[in-house]
């Protein structure tokens, strides 16, 4: 087993609450060789729920191995803000018109 910090926001926090699964700075126990995708699912949340993946700070791929001490967060589609360009979800000036 591996040790991870966990975050989810938006509206992943009420999808966790549910299941009283924890969603802000929590502290969770993960087996090894654990993958996003892997971690998705052990918290009962589907993979359209999660648009994004932050791990220590820089956004990753879905296959990403979770590695001991890693920090974890998920963003959920149509999260507004800074998030979307640290995602690379932004539309071209073209796109707007």
């Amino acid at each position: 087993m591996i040790t991870i910090t966990f975050n989810a926001f938006s509206f992943l926090q009420k999808k966790l609450s549910r299941h009283n699964i924890p969603f802000s700075n929590v502290t969770l126990e993960i087996p090894q060789n654990t993958t996003v995708t892997q971690l998705i699912s052990r918290l009962k949340l589907l993979r359209e729920d999660v648009e994004g993946v932050f791990v220590n700070g820089s956004v990753v791929p879905f296959d990403t191995v979770i590695q001991d001490g890693d920090r974890v967060g998920f963003v959920p589609p149509g999260t507004p803000g800074p998030y979307r360009v640290l995602l690379g979800i932004v539309k071209k000036k073209n796109e707007y018109s």
